[in-house]
């Protein structure tokens, strides 16, 4: 019998429990699946949201594993008291979420949609044209699953994307920088840029006042990836002096954003509910169950998280 701890509210427990078990049952094994398994007795951990009271994974001894069910870990993986492998949310639908709200922020953006949305008072605003997509150039900060995954499907669109990552990476149809130089070249020719960086020190407010003056005047910025990732009072600044001509944002430093934080009423941002892309439970499930079957096959986990770096 393989036992599995899932460390997590009621809520999420309520709405992953049905899923993982169904999950479980397809594995050539027994297993488990309690949020009340004795520390030592158990051999995964699945690690959700919510208040969650587990905080100390010294008693887990047996433990082979740690599997988060989001993509962000940066509030388990500074723990000191982590010494075993620890696994972050790759695919259960993240990816697909991702695309669909990137998709759809870019081509709204591309398009001017916003002026005939909010327009409908009898003028005929036919004055401004957009460009074709293959002169939008576009910038992604991040190129991880979920950066590449927009990426190309951006670029299967027709528009010239450029990924910004740490490391040099190699994905078909995007040029691909990094590094310092890489930065402020990515910067330099973003239209509309989209941030899915990871929230990490070296990322914090990544796109401060110096960044955002390296985009193009009347660039539009995208961020679904953290809400650490952008100074709020600079970019307040950006847009209210017209150099950064709309910010929709979907993740932010407090959450859920205060009623009374100035991204809500500013007229040129767009603020969505952390929507961008969630992990669903019956596509997450699939992937929890992979990768226990892996440790009991002997074979490498998937998705593992670098602690240094912090994902």
């Amino acid at each position: 019998m393989i036992n599995i701890l899932f460390a997590g509210d009621t809520a999420v427990w309520d709405e992953y429990a049905p899923h993982l078990r169904s999950a479980f049952d397809a594995l050539p094994f027994n297993a488990d699946l309690s949020r009340d398994h004795a520390a030592d007795q158990v051999d995964y951990i699945i690690f959700g949201g919510g208040e969650t009271p587990l905080k100390d994974f010294t008693p887990f001894t047996r433990a082979k594993l740690v599997q988060r069910l989001w993509a962000g870990v940066e509030d388990i993986v500074g723990n000191d008291t982590l010494n075993m492998p620890l696994a972050r949310m790759v695919g259960g639908g993240l990816d697909q979420g991702m695309v669909e709200w990137v998709t759809g922020h870019v081509l709204r953006h591309h398009l001017g949609m916003d002026a005939h949305l909010n327009g409908q008072d009898g003028v005929w605003r036919n004055d401004v044209t957009p460009p074709l997509s293959r002169n939008r150039p576009i910038t992604i900060l991040g190129l991880g699953a979920l950066g590449q995954a927009c990426g190309t499907a951006l670029a299967a669109l027709g528009f010239p994307v450029t990924g910004w990552s740490r490391s040099q990476k190699n994905v078909p149809g995007l040029r691909c920088l990094c590094g310092a130089d890489g930065f402020a070249a990515a910067l330099s020719t973003a239209e509309i840029l989209v941030l899915l960086l990871p929230k990490t020190p070296a990322t914090e407010s990544i796109l401060d006042a110096a960044a955002l003056e390296k985009l193009p005047k009347g660039a539009v910025v995208l961020n679904p990836g953290r809400g650490g990732l952008i100074d709020d009072q600079a970019l307040l600044q950006a847009l209210d002096n017209g150099h950064i001509a709309h910010a929709t944002l979907d993740t932010f430093r407090i959450e859920p954003l205060p009623a009374n934080d100035p991204f809500w009423p500013h007229p040129q941002v767009t603020v969505t509910p952390h929507i961008a892309s969630a992990t669903r439970p019956d596509l997450a499930a699939e992937v929890v169950a992979e990768n226990i079957a892996r440790g009991e096959d002997g074979k490498p986990f998937l998705h593992l998280v670098d602690r240094a770096a912090g994902y």
